[in-house]
């Protein structure tokens, strides 16, 4: 029976043993020995083999989800009349194994920094295919970015304007940018999500837009691009894109009249399922009834329909991805605080807040199977939670899991292709995890697990000490 303590959006499983298509990978499933294997890889062996945690890429199905993204946008575009320029946002989760893949399927790519861009750039990518977002960009961050030829650069605040274009004068270069515009649309997401209202770090208004483009035209060595916006992250409903390009695209009609603007960068931040309960849509949704509003409001105000440019990354990666983790220690606490004391059962793993921020920075709920054998025991409420000293180390905050759970089990987290890899740390002391891609039967490790030396390399009294005794 159900447990008082459970959310209403949590039902009462009908097969704890089950692996919902809406949430894992493709290629995920279970074997007739109750096993969960990924793309022919079963989990036990990956674990064996390269330890837990564990983040685990369904490479066919990152491939198969960033060309289906790249179609249904370029085709709504098409069918308006224009172009679409796709751009993998790598922020959801970057390596130069990432970028190969991205640049393999003709995708661009956006960064968010330094960091970023000597990624991408290391993975082989044309700088022309790169965008650079942030909003305080450093002076090195700027005059790199211009050195490598990178497409666009998204100014994000006005005193960025001079420094792009110092760069690109000081190098007898032309650099085309974009102008991020906070339109003021709430979307309906997390608060710390939602990236268009107006109380917050991103962007510039539309009221101070025309002036801060005439700007931006005045100087030779900058190339106008258009506009840019982003609503928002993890977004279920199409309502606040539609909103914000009706508002983006009476601004760029109304600055053509100072010159051509030949793109309008729409963003991403299409939602995808993290729990069984999700009903994320598909991409085909966002793309039809974005590109519908481009269509009619272009016909409104009477101009031809831009060039378009799209910016998902967590629909790309974040199903694509599980982790891995070994169950520790298995406890029941009866909790007494509510109308009907009940249990829930903690089930402790060898990660935590360390591979999967989400949890506790967004309050960010995901689903879990037994992942090493199948059960016939009865379903438990369970909270797997992580072993760092912090009562919100929650890795996910409500599921049921069988209740013969106990040590030395693996559990497998679903939807964890996005932002945990990105936001893993070393919090605690805590090595960061290794990340596999599992094809046609084989795993490939595409980034090693960090070792307790890793964690020393800038600790100088360390180096220094040991580069004593190797001399000694």
């Amino acid at each position: 029976m159900s447990n008082p303590l459970a959310p209403e959006w949590l039902d009462y499983p009908a097969d704890l043993n089950a692996i919902a298509e809406s949430v894992w990978p493709r290629h995920a499933q279970r074997r007739a020995t109750g096993e969960l294997e990924v793309a022919g890889v079963a989990v036990t062996d990956i674990a064996n083999q390269f330890g837990t945690p564990i983040y685990v890429i369904d490479e066919d199905d990152f491939r198969a989800r960033a060309t289906a993204t790249k179609t249904a946008l370029t085709d709504a575009a098409k069918r308006i009349g224009t172009d679409a320029k796709i751009y993998y946002a790598s922020k959801a989760f970057l390596s130069t194994e990432i970028v190969g893949w991205i640049n393999e399927l003709g995708l661009n790519i956006d960064v968010a920094s330094g960091g970023e861009l000597a990624a991408a750039l290391a993975g082989g990518i044309d700088a022309s295919r790169i965008g650079l977002h942030g909003n305080n960009k450093s002076l090195r961050e700027i005059g790199r970015a211009v050195t490598a030829g990178v497409g666009a650069i998204v100014i994000d605040s006005e005193i960025e304007i001079e420094r792009i274009a110092s760069a690109a004068g000081a190098q007898d270069k032309v650099q085309p940018v974009r102008l991020r515009i906070n339109t003021g649309v709430h979307a309906n997401t997390h608060d710390f999500l939602a990236t268009a209202r107006e109380d917050q770090k991103f962007g510039i208004s539309i009221a101070d837009a025309p002036a801060l483009v005439e700007k931006i035209r005045s100087h030779s060595h900058l190339e106008f691009l258009g506009f840019h916006q982003h609503v928002g992250s993890q977004i279920f409903n199409a309502e606040g894109f539609v909103e914000s390009t009706k508002r983006l695209i009476a601004l760029h009609a109304e600055s053509l009249k100072g010159g051509p603007i030949p793109e309008l960068n729409l963003g991403g931040g299409f939602g995808v399922n993290y729990k069984v309960a999700d009903k994320a849509p598909a991409i085909g949704y966002f793309a039809e009834a974005i590109t519908a509003v481009v269509a009619e409001q272009c016909a409104e105000h009477g101009i031809a329909v831009p060039k378009l440019a799209f910016e998902p990354g967590r629909y790309i990666a974040g199903p694509a991805g599980i982790t891995l983790y070994n169950v520790g220690t298995v406890k029941d606490v009866k909790v007494t605080d509510g109308a009907t004391p009940a249990t829930r059962k903690y089930v402790s793993v060898d990660g935590g807040m360390s591979d999967n921020l989400r949890t506790a920075l967004y309050e960010a709920e995901y689903h879990t199977v037994l992942a090493s054998r199948s059960s016939t025991a009865e379903p438990a409420l369970a909270r797997v939670v992580g072993k760092h000293c912090e009562s919100g180390d929650i890795v996910v905050r409500n599921d049921y899991l069988p209740a013969d759970v106990h040590p030395n089990d693996l559990l497998a987290v679903a939807t964890t292709g996005a932002y945990c890899h990105s936001m893993s740390n070393n919090y605690n002391f805590l090595t960061k995890p290794a990340v596999v891609a599992v094809r046609s039967g084989e795993a490939r490790l595409i980034i090693r697990a960090e070792t307790e030396a890793d964690l020393f390399t800038r600790d100088l009294k360390y180096q220094a000490t040991a580069t004593q005794n190797e001399k000694s």
